[in-house]
């Protein structure tokens, strides 16, 4: 097969959670467990830091890796998921996975991948950890997909645990309360490793409590810690996400990191990295801003930021996934803003009349359009130069524009 055939072969494997939402969540990880030892363990031939939590839990680990590489290691970085190519997902010192090593591998073990019935999560994380094992890193990052404790990647005895926050995402899965959540995030917690965890929140310190308890491990809170880093990712919700990374790097074991690698990796994220769609400016006149916010912590923050921009109109260009409850996220946005209903370029995708429909009944007045592509169009249109343009609601509204 071709690239371009392996990754739709891949993409039409089993429900896929980008596309198809709660009914591709699987109840345990035996399928990724299978093709480890089919891969003959790869995750046991690397060290690695695990990163879960609701908010965050992407830029940190793309923060976490920028730092190891500034302290001259060689590092991987397992995210999900992609904004323009599937090779994002897996990279090592920022460079993406080659599209030959992702055929190859596919076309190797095609036989069992179907036989076996794995998902395309599982399929990626096993790729991820193969390219990873092959490759020598001296250390891999990386990031939960969904909740923590049945995702695929939890098969890793990791150096370090490292949990963001918790709020309320993926309720359908995780539960519907912040201690039933954090129960599921806490699952990333093993036996004797530390745990760093961002945000001090009262309503779940009892369960990582208990967690620690069980597992005979030290927790720590990012949060305790006064001391602020500067980082060249924008907005103000990275200073959390900063901090969290200085303080895990502070507790991972067996690695040497100056204080100035700390301070020049957060620094150039971007750079080492190439972490994209996270409070992303495109362009000035009218400032264009688009960011991958797509919960009701991650849009209060969002919102809170565009607070400090100085424009004259606010042109919102608004996609969501059809499982989001809206209820929760449409109080959050501003009545004055006008708005450009559209539907992401995937099945899971709300249609536009519907969002429209929605929005209406909180008082959020706009037009509907087509795509994502046609939306912008008529923002870009309609915008003066003092204006500014927010994209957002979803990755994959991001995805399309950036």
């Amino acid at each position: 097969m071709t690239y371009k055939e392996t990754l739709n072969w891949m993409f039409s494997q089993l429900p896929m959670y980008q596309r198809e939402g709660k009914t591709a969540f699987k109840k345990d990880v035996s399928n990724t467990i299978a093709f480890s030892k089919e891969l003959d363990f790869p995750e046991k031939k690397f060290k690695s830091i695990h990163v879960g939590g609701t908010n965050g839990k992407g830029s940190t680990s793309h923060m976490l890796a920028s730092i190891l590489q500034e302290a001259g290691y060689k590092v991987g970085l397992y995210t999900s998921p992609h904004l323009k190519n599937f090779t994002e997902r897996i990279r090592i010192n920022g460079k993406e996975i080659p599209e030959k090593k992702v055929t190859t591998f596919i076309n190797r073990h095609k036989d069992f991948l179907e036989k076996q019935k794995l998902s395309f999560f599982e399929m990626t994380v096993g790729l991820a950890f193969d390219y990873f094992a092959n490759e020598h890193v001296d250390i891999a990052v990386i990031e939960v997909g969904l909740g923590g404790r049945l995702d695929s990647t939890n098969i890793i005895n990791p150096e370090l645990s490292v949990i963001t926050n918790i709020g309320l995402d993926h309720t359908e899965m995780l539960g519907n309360t912040l201690p039933k959540i954090a129960f599921e995030k806490a699952g990333i917690i093993k036996k004797n490793t530390t745990v760093v965890i961002g945000e001090r929140q009262q309503e779940v310190q009892k369960v990582f409590a208990t967690k620690a308890q069980e597992t005979f491990s030290e927790i720590f809170y990012a949060s305790d810690v006064f001391e602020t880093y500067k980082t060249d990712l924008l907005g103000d919700y990275q200073q959390k996400n900063s901090k969290t990374a200085a303080v895990a790097i502070a507790h991972l074991h067996g690695f040497k990191v100056s204080q100035d690698q700390i301070k020049r990796g957060l620094l150039h994220v971007v750079k080492n990295t190439n972490l994209k769609g996270r409070w992303q400016v495109l362009q000035e006149k009218p400032k264009v801003i688009c960011d991958t916010a797509h919960n009701k912590e991650g849009v209060q923050i969002v919102f809170k930021q565009l607070k400090k921009e100085k424009f004259k109109k606010l042109h919102i260009v608004l996609g969501v996934v059809s499982d989001k409850k809206m209820e929760a996220i449409f109080p959050l946005f501003p009545k004055d803003a006008v708005y450009y209903f559209c539907k992401p370029n995937i099945s899971r995708g709300l249609s536009e009349e519907v969002l429209q429909e929605k929005a209406t009944h909180f008082g959020l007045q706009g037009k509907k359009y087509s795509s994502v592509e046609n939306a912008y169009k008529k923002a870009l249109y309609n915008a003066n130069q003092e204006d500014i343009i927010y994209v957002g609601g979803s990755t994959f509204v991001a995805a399309e524009i950036i």
